[in-house]
């Protein structure tokens, strides 16, 4: 991957969680390519190695680390090891995320047909919805935001100097069907960015946040694509309400998180969250 525009982070030391994914792997790829040290952190270990090898196949300097955001002491030896090897967190990257079937409905409306199936084995319901199951949303969604941050910005604050960079969603904006624990976890995230920054104002420590539309990711892929690889109906309603009519491209993200990363550049932004999404956000519909 080329980045749009270089930006210098060669002294600088980025941990991006969820960076094993497709997204996050593509935004470690690009910080690396601007010359930073990258740990890569991932529940599955496998996953951040292979992309820490691919960075430093082409020169760069990465590590993969196995980390689990909802687990402080995971995340302690995690910042212990990156420490080790390249140094204190500058730039945090808070990638980590997803959705869970147990915090999905069936349905995109409640009918007075689905109000008769209430309880049935093979269909979930607004009234049906798992509170375990929602909770584990808002947990790896809010809770893999902000312990990871506690973490790794405890030395930024010390330092007075550092970047964090929370990925929020397009359900934070306008929350889809079907997801209402995803979209209230990440209208959280959304919100905890905005007083993050107000809180580390004093510290020299912005904080930001990228709110991707659609791309297609290994998380997804299965709900917005059918067997034959022909778009699943969700996906063309996603694609009819995205005005520029496509997904994105995970390289079309690097932008964005390079201005955000860069203090010469968003020296003076902090608090922000900026969709990255075709305009999707800004369509009625109409």
């Amino acid at each position: 991957m080329s980045v749009p525009f270089k930006i210098d982070l060669k002294s600088k030391t980025a941990v991006v969680t969820g960076g094993g994914g497709i997204l996050c792997g593509a935004m470690a790829e690009a910080l690396a390519e601007c010359g930073a040290k990258v740990a890569i952190l991932d529940l599955k270990l496998e996953f951040a190695e292979k992309v820490a090898a691919g960075i430093c196949a082409k020169g760069g300097k990465a590590i993969g680390v196995d980390a689990n955001v909802l687990d402080a002491e995971s995340l302690k030896r995690a910042e212990k090891k990156v420490c080790e090897a390249f140094g204190p967190c500058d730039i945090l990257l808070n990638g980590a995320g997803g959705n869970h079937p147990k915090g999905t409905t069936s349905n995109e409306f409640l009918t007075p047909e689905d109000m008769k199936k209430i309880g049935s084995k093979d269909f979930v319901s607004f009234f049906d919805l798992d509170p375990e199951g929602v909770k584990f949303v808002f947990n790896l969604n809010f809770l893999g935001t902000l312990l990871p941050t506690q973490v790794f910005a405890a030395k930024m604050a010390e330092r007075k100097s550092g970047v964090i960079i929370n990925v929020s969603s397009m359900n934070a904006f306008c929350p889809l069907t079907k997801i209402p624990a995803y979209s209230g976890a990440k209208a959280a995230v959304s919100n905890f960015t905005q007083w993050l920054a107000v809180h580390f104002s004093k510290m020299n420590v912005r904080v930001n946040a990228i709110a991707p539309g659609f791309f297609i990711t290994k998380q997804n892929e299965a709900l917005l694509k059918k067997p034959d690889g022909s778009f699943s109906d969700r996906a063309k309603k996603i694609l009819n309400m995205t005005p520029m009519g496509r997904f994105g491209e995970p390289s079309e993200l690097i932008g964005a998180l390079l201005w955000l990363a860069d203090d010469k550049a968003s020296g003076f932004v902090s608090g922000v969250v900026v969709p990255v999404d075709g305009a999707f956000s800004a369509y009625s519909g109409v």
